[in-house]
């Protein structure tokens, strides 16, 4: 459905964002017209997600944006809280950077896209349930409306939110995140989705840490640092011949490009499975596969999104239990030595706990100490001012470097990595997976890992399982 309204012109100019007396966010300028989109590329942490939501007027509590940024003329940081919610979904739009965070788990998705067209746009229950309808069949869900986002797959819930937020029809959307844990097919169909939003007049800022991404878009590209926008100007320029020396680290740190990583001889299986087969109704999944992880070893799963690659290692954690076959992992450990990463890592973290006190939580039911965990976060890039906010007042990437910090702490002997960087830009990307393969080579750890991304799975992995195309969770 296409909006009456259409801007045409937001501008942003000596934007600040700050928490108390610190700055996070400092002198960020850029215009974002029709017909040329902007897309921001940087760490996680670098700001990115913050200046979209100063936009938004969606700032986290504690957090105060200066500056000007106007629609058209109009200052939204101006905006009364009336205001600014009555914008949010009918001027503006936001793709959250978290599916977990952006649907409700107590109803169907087709209730969620559903209820935009008839409680935002007015329309009757069965026009509501035709345009739902075809919402969702333009991502690959036309078959799972009556699913609830815990039956889907993290990718299935990423384009379920994109179903959610293309509804509102906003004339400015904001896209954080949008293509994470997709795989390259689903990838290059939503990039397709964002251009067809610019050639329909909407205006469209993206944040991102996928460079290909940020190239088939084109417009305009910004690179973030440190809170700053270091570089600007249009797609073409800043990804062919960057000119600041983090910008030209960011684009060439492709995993195609990464050096090989040797790992001495893997050791005994610290998990196995035989025989195994799972199917969610009427949809298998595999059937009589088998899989192995060893000791000091690396394997990897890939495939499309919803085929079973995150059941596989469910099954194996004991998580989910199989259809049919047998599991079986090394005996004499406890079971916290069997670790995840979650593809979203709010799952993994209470929403309204300081992450101080969720980490400090883990530290005193194991016995280990602070200079441990602190030491962690040294490594990890993880600064300690974060440790006094709550999970949804960090970066996704942040989020999920906290999650991964936390798993080694329990010295793991199994970790199941799902999409475990898929969050991360590729510097912070390659510095995460460095620690990782560091614990398979002086731990043993045994490391299983999903991924969309080919060449990461062929740069890590000494073996790699490929599942087929079944659509489920």
């Amino acid at each position: 459905m296409n909006a009456p309204l259409r801007f045409q012109t937001l501008t942003v100019s000596d934007l600040s964002i700050a928490a108390g007396e610190t700055t996070i966010v400092s002198d960020v300028a850029f215009t974002l017209a029709q017909g040329r989109p902007v897309t921001l590329l940087g760490a996680s942490g670098s700001g990115k997600s913050l200046v979209a939501h100063a936009i938004m007027g969606s700032l986290p509590p504690g957090l105060s944006a200066r500056g000007v940024i106007t629609l058209d003329g109009q200052d939204l940081l101006a905006a009364t809280p009336a205001q600014v919610r009555a914008r949010w979904g009918r001027a503006i739009a936001i793709l959250p950077q978290e599916p977990w965070l952006a649907l409700d788990p107590t109803m169907p998705i087709a209730g969620q896209v559903g209820e935009v067209h008839r409680y935002l746009h007015g329309l009757g229950s069965a026009d509501s349930a035709t345009r739902m309808r075809s919402d969702l069949a333009e991502v690959g869900l036309g078959d799972r409306t009556q699913a609830y986002p815990h039956e889907l797959s993290g990718g299935m819930c990423q384009r379920a939110a994109i179903a959610v937020t293309h509804a509102a029809g906003a004339p400015l959307l904001i896209a954080d995140e949008p293509t994470k844990g997709l795989d390259a097919a689903l990838r290059d169909g939503v990039v397709e989705r964002l251009r067809r939003e610019v050639a329909q007049g909407r205006l469209l800022l993206t944040i991102t840490h996928d460079i290909a991404v940020a190239a088939a878009l084109g417009g305009m590209v910004g690179v973030m640092h440190d809170g700053a926008l270091v570089e600007f100007g249009p797609a073409e320029q800043v990804l062919e011949a960057p000119r600041h020396a983090y910008a030209r680290a960011l684009i060439g740190a492709d995993p195609a490009q990464w050096p090989s990583f040797p790992l001495p001889a893997a050791r005994e299986a610290v998990v196995s499975a035989s025989g195994l087969s799972k199917r969610f109704g009427e949809r298998a999944l595999f059937d009589g596969l088998d899989i192995s992880v060893r000791r000091g070893e690396i394997v990897a799963i890939v495939g499309p999104s919803g085929c079973g690659k995150t059941t596989v290692g469910n099954i194996l954690l004991g998580l989910v239990a199989p259809d049919k076959g047998e599991v079986e992992r090394a005996a004499g450990l406890a079971p916290t030595r069997f670790q995840k990463l979650y593809q979203d890592p709010p799952a993994a973290f209470a929403p309204h706990q300081m992450l101080r006190h969720s980490l400090g939580d883990l530290l005193r039911r194991h016995g280990l100490a602070w200079t441990q965990a602190e030491a962690s976060m040294d490594r990890f890039g993880l600064g300690r001012e974060l440790l006094d906010r709550r999970p949804g007042e960090v970066s996704g990437g942040e989020l999920q470097r906290f999650a991964i910090l936390r798993a080694l702490l329990l010295d793991p002997v199994f970790v199941f990595a799902d999409e475990a960087t898929s969050r991360l830009d590729p510097v912070s990307q390659k510095d995460v997976f460095t620690i990782l393969i560091e614990a398979v080579r002086e731990r043993g750890l045994g490391l299983l890992m999903v991924t969309h991304e080919a060449a990461l799975a062929e740069r890590l992995a000494k073996r790699i399982l490929t599942l087929g195309a079944a659509e489920a969770a």
